[in-house]
This record gives structure tokens, C-alpha cells and sequence, in this order.
């Protein structure tokens, strides 16, 4: 029994208004697809972010519907679960719904456990941290039923865990049923897979298929699971995925003819043109100076971002760490600082991406939602003093 985990494929987000980085993402979707469906995978997971965004467009509902027609083609199953870039906060049914009801592909999200090939499958949609408690019950429920299951058990969610991720984190992994033997993860950007004892199988994050925004440039690797389910224990192996190359470089505006010579002959050699970011440091710099000697990489390069970096005490060496998760996270950081933690992650986890995407009405619902219980925190903080 074989099966692929893919996560945050993030379909319709056009990365900087370039319609080649919107074509990536689609290309990297038709790898994964193309790679189980030539690995004879049983199924595939889909662990949310479908989507970029809960209103896409006809282009990304239509290369959805391609691939998923392609599995059924192939006699493969999917199955799937909405992350928080899939739901609208609006009352309004969201798309990845159409698949199902059209037998594309099979939503499991709803915590009710179904059984496929002798492997039960459950899920979760993306849960908000405020709504925890809530489903404590309904994980003690699954758990009991997955206990009472002989075959392999499956979770699939889209949350963060704090021994991860502490500042995306939403729920520790103690929290989680203990009694399945894979927990299908989606929501973390980074690939991430370790085994707790206290768990019965590995929860697994394959990351995302293509950097997006909140990522930064960066050169990592890209990919989804393959998981071995044909023996007690399962096996994972991750894939990596072929993706357009994308390098930061930290270079002396002193030495920047010479820098950026090496930089050009060293990108020249990637059929994908990459996405490149110069970090420049130095003194006394013109910006004209910058951009007559990078007009070089510009006739080899898809886009190129330079910045100047300034030795501040505060923020130099945390907003450009050398390996920040996201830029998301470093925002968050710095919010922690100015006011208190539920806010922050309120403001940067939740309202951030509503209002990065200009989606206005959604982000006003989701301030009237949260106003009364950030106000009634604040009074009975201002009491305690």
C-alpha cells in the first residue's frame, strides 16, 4: 500500500504579479501528480492550502480538475481537508467542496472517520486556536475509534505544532490523538518528519510544493510524501520536486563588480531563469551605482530584489537571519515585543493574510469577531493591575 501526502500546493498565487510564478506553482502541482501517478501511489492526501485564496480563480479550479481527473483516470483516489487559504470567512461553501460533490476527489475534514483499501482515514479542517477546546472532545472520539482499528489510521490536519514551530505553533503534539500510525500535516512551509514516542506513528510535513511569499528568497528544496503503508510501521520518503532555483547573496558593495561577475556565471548555468535577492553591506552607498552593476543579472535572471543592510542593534540580525522560517515569523516576533502575544499572532497569523490579498470585507468580519474578546482580555487585565 502505497500512498503520496502533498500539502500547501497554494494554487492561483501569483508571486509577485509574474504570471511565470503563478505557471511554477501549477508545474510543480502537475510533478506530484505525474511522479504517484508513475509510482503506482494506492491514493493521495491533499493536508490544505488547496488554494491561495478562498475566491481563486477559474485558472486554478481548472488545474485542480485536470490533475485530479488525471488520478481518477488512473484508478487513484484522493482525499482532502481545508486549510485556512480555503475557507472564506464569509458564509459561502468553499470551492475544493465542487470536487467533492463532483466525485473528484473526497473531503474528510469533518473529523468522521471513512476506510479505503483497509486504511482508515479522518481529518480535521484548519482549526483556530481559540476553538481548541472545542474539539477535544471530538479527538478523544477518534482516538477511541482509531484504538479499536487493527489496519493503519491516518490524521490529516493543517495546524502547527509548538515543539515545531513555537511561534506558529497552535496546539502541542501531546494534544493530538494518540493512536494513529501517520499524521498527515499540511500548514508548515518547511519539510518536517520525526516520531514521538507518544504518538503511534510520525507526523510528517512535506512543506510546501513552491516558495510563496511568506517564505523569503531562499535556495531550499521542494517536494511531497511517498508513504510505504504495507508494513506495521510506515516508511516516508520524501521527494523533491523540481522548481525554479531561487538564491540570496550577501555581497560588499566595495567588492560588487567583482561579486556580481561570479553571481552571473554561476545562475547562467539554470535553465529556469532564478529569483535572486543581494543583500549589499558597506558604507557611503548610491543606489544608481547598485542598479548599473546588477543590470547584469537582470538578462539572466527572473527577477532581482537588492536591499541595504545596516548594522542595527534591535533588528539587523533578526529581520535578516540567514535562515528565518518565515518572514511571517520575524514579524511575528517583533509584534511580541510591542504588545501581547494573542494579539500579535491574531494580527499576523489571521488578519495579515487577509489584508495582504486586499480581501477587506473578510479581514472587517474577522476584526468584529475577535473585538469583544480582545476588548473583555484587556478590562480584566486593566482590573488585575
Amino acid at each position: 500500500m502505497l500512498f503520496s501526502h502533498i500539502s500547501d500546493l497554494h494554487l492561483g498565487l501569483i508571486q509577485y504579479g509574474l504570471k511565470e510564478r503563478e505557471n511554477d506553482i501549477y508545474n510543480s502541482f502537475k510533478q506530484s501528480i505525474d511522479i504517484s501517478i508513475k509510482d503506482h501511489v494506492d491514493f493521495v492526501i491533499f493536508s490544505g492550502d488547496i488554494f491561495h485564496t478562498p475566491n481563486t480563480t477559474g485558472t486554478a479550479m481548472i488545474h485542480l480538475a485536470n490533475e485530479l481527473r488525471l488520478l481518477k483516470n488512473n484508478n487513484i483516489e484522493s482525499f482532502f481537508i481545508l486549510g485556512e487559504h480555503d475557507i472564506s470567512r464569509i458564509r459561502s461553501t468553499p470551492i475544493p467542496f465542487v470536487y467533492n460533490n463532483l466525485g473528484f476527489s473526497r473531503y474528510i475534514g469533518n473529523g468522521k472517520p471513512i476506510y479505503y483499501k483497509d486504511i482508515m482515514l479522518t481529518g480535521f479542517d484548519k482549526i483556530r486556536k481559540n476553538e481548541m477546546s472545542y474539539y477535544e472532545k471530538k479527538f478523544n472520539e477518534v482516538n477511541l475509534i482509531a484504538s479499536r482499528y487493527s489496519g493503519h489510521k491516518i490524521l490529516v490536519m493543517h495546524q502547527a505544532i509548538n515543539e515545531i514551530n513555537k511561534f506558529s505553533g497552535e496546539l502541542n503534539s501531546t494534544d493530538l490523538p494518540n493512536n494513529f500510525t501517520y499524521y498527515a500535516m499540511g500548514h508548515l512551509h518547511d519539510r518536517y518528519i520525526k516520531k514521538w514516542n507518544h504518538l503511534h506513528g510520525p507526523i510528517s510535513y512535506p512543506g510546501s510544493i513552491e516558495l510563496t511569499s511568506s517564505e523569503g528568497v531562499k535556495n531550499t528544496k521542494k517536494g511531497f510524501c511517498e508513504v510505504d503503508a504495507s508494513k506495521k510501521e510506515v516508511e516516508v520518503n520524501w521527494i523533491k520536486l523540481d522548481t525554479r532555483p531561487q538564491m540570496s547573496f550577501s555581497v560588499s558593495y566595495d567588492e560588487l563588480s567583482t561579486s556580481i561577475h561570479e553571481i552571473v556565471k554561476k545562475i547562467n548555468n539554470y535553465y529556469l531563469k532564478p529569483i535572486v535577492e543581494l543583500k549589499i553591506t558597506g558604507k557611503k552607498i548610491e543606489n544608481d551605482v547598485i542598479q548599473k552593476h546588477i543590470s547584469e543579472i537582470f538578462k539572466c535572471a527572473l527577477l532581482c530584489f537588492w536591499k541595504i543592510m545596516e548594522n542595527h542593534e534591535d533588528y539587523g540580525a533578526t529581520i535578516y537571519n540567514d535562515k528565518p522560517v518565515s518572514v511571517d515569523e520575524e514579524l511575528l516576533k517583533l509584534a511580541i515585543k510591542s504588545t501581547n502575544e494573542e494579539i500579535a499572532k491574531f494580527a499576523i497569523n489571521e488578519l495579515l493574510p487577509l489584508l495582504s490579498i486586499n480581501n477587506l470585507e473578510e479581514a472587517q468580519i474577522l476584526i468584529s469577531e475577535n473585538y469583544t474578546k480582545f476588548k473583555s482580555n484587556n478590562d480584566t487585565s486593566n482590573r488585575i493591575k
